[in-house]
């Protein structure tokens, strides 16, 4: 079984790179993930697959010409070779004058950590998760999904005597129930250790839904007040991530965001950090660069703050960086990775009593962009939307298409859950997030699914 290979031997095939002749400055970056994922459909195990990836990185500065080369070979020939390669990248090159040089030596925040249980996690304990998860499931529903363990390290050493090194591991299962007359329900649980899922759980929380939300009724498209549980809220907040919190965008007036630093967003309620150090999230305890993580008020109290740079574009607004830098070479700009949404006082069952008439969606599915700059997406509700009359959920209803301001809709914010939930779409990105109930949420069409 695979597993770390430590800051010592990290540091024997970095100094091969680092050693490297002509060069003004190398910075080596390792990536190294494994990990298990079993699938399921048709309450049937189909795929259990096994990988591991090392993705050795050595970026090279002459002169501000900067030239990146990657490789699998985690050995010093490997390491010596790369920064060769992108010596050569450098010599041709041209110059960036906005280049900030590389991180210089400072100490860094201690992660999480790997949990053991996690990174060795076997296919039998995730088949035996899985089954656990199907029992649940009564005569005619059917469970699809995915369980899955996953363990990491991410190591830095540059020339100017940074050197940071941090392991982690992840697991998530998640569940799909389908069921008579086109009930379907949804869950999934994201943590740093597998023991920190409960297949029971989840099973009975996707089936609840698949029952409820049998016999989905026709309902006309329109703007209706919704509850919006965290697997929903946590699309808006990826995308507004995305969209309106990159340094560059915000520099290039890209960004739904951009020339706003200071005016209110959103509504007083919504407060919304990047904290990889937070209890509770997943995340490096240091960026690309090597630059230590902190905690970052993005908007607070419907505030919009700041965005996340990293060191060029942190050079290029006049300010420091945030430890946002994702792996080079990166023309896409810093991006915030461990998203928060603070917690309110409101139960999920507080926030449906007190709507009038409106929509409980459990999750958005297939979601895009329509106009960045006014941070609109689109999508459509899945496995579980129902309609609330008079404070109580009164039936499902099929499912529909919304096309919606982000800024609008954290504009519109009523009420804040007090429970939150962890999601992620792929590894070293979690956003922790709250349920939502919000006025006047735009759907736009129905859908077929």
């Amino acid at each position: 079984m695979p597993g770390p290979f430590g800051p010592e031997e990290f540091a024997r095939v970095a100094e091969a790179a680092l050693e490297l002749p002509g060069a003004d400055g190398v910075e080596v970056l390792l990536i190294h993930e494994w990990g298990g994922l079993t699938r399921f459909a048709n309450s049937t195990i189909h795929q259990s697959t096994w990988r591991e990836d090392t993705d050795l990185r050595v970026r090279v500065v002459r002169a501000s010409r900067i030239g990146v080369a990657s490789t699998n070979a985690f050995t010093p020939e490997g390491a010596r070779e790369a920064a060769r390669s992108a010596l050569e990248m450098a010599s041709v090159v041209p110059a960036d004058p906005l280049f900030p040089g590389l991180t210089p030596p400072q100490p860094t925040p201690e992660g999480a950590g790997l949990d053991e249980r996690t990174a060795s996690a076997s296919p039998d304990e995730r088949a035996e998760g899985v089954a656990a998860l199907v029992a649940q499931c009564p005569p005619g529903y059917a469970a699809a999904g995915a369980f899955e363990t996953l363990g990491s390290e991410v190591a830095l050493a540059n020339t100017e005597g940074q050197r940071c090194w941090a392991p982690l591991t992840q697991a998530s299962l998640s569940a799909v129930v389908t069921g008579p007359e086109g009930g379907s329900g949804y869950a999934e649980t994201v943590a740093r250790r597998v023991e920190e899922l409960d297949p029971v759980a989840i099973g009975r929380r996707a089936v609840t839904k698949a029952e409820r939300s049998r016999a989905p009724a026709p309902i006309e498209p329109g703007r209706y007040d919704v509850v919006l549980e965290p697997a929903a809220v946590a699309t808006l907040v990826a995308f507004l991530g995305w969209l309106g919190f990159g340094g560059r965008e915000l520099i290039e007036g890209r960004s739904c965001l951009s020339g706003r630093r200071g005016e209110r967003v959103a509504a007083d309620a919504v407060t919304i950090v990047d904290d990889a150090l937070a209890p509770g999230t997943i995340g490096v305890p240091f960026d690309f660069e090597g630059t230590p993580k902190r905690r970052v008020e993005l908007i607070s109290r419907g505030v919009f703050v700041d965005g996340v740079y990293d060191r060029r574009t942190a050079r290029q607004a006049g300010t420091e960086t945030t430890g946002h830098a994702l792996p080079p070479p990166n023309p896409d700009g810093p991006f915030p990775l461990n998203l928060a949404m603070e917690p309110g006082e409101a139960s999920l069952e507080e926030m449906v009593a007190g709507t009038e008439r409106g929509l409980l969606v459990t999750r958005f599915h297939y979601a895009n962009v329509v106009h960045p700059v006014a941070s609109v997406i689109t999508g459509m509700t899945r496995d579980g939307t129902f309609l609330i009359e008079r404070g109580e959920i009164a039936r499902p209803v099929r499912n529909l298409r919304f096309t919606q301001s982000i800024l609008e809709a954290l504009a519109n914010v009523v009420a804040v859950g007090r429970e939150t939930e962890l999601a992620s779409e792929f590894f070293f990105s979690a956003s922790r997030v709250p349920a939502l109930r919000i006025e006047g949420f735009a759907f736009t069409g129905v859908s077929d699914h």
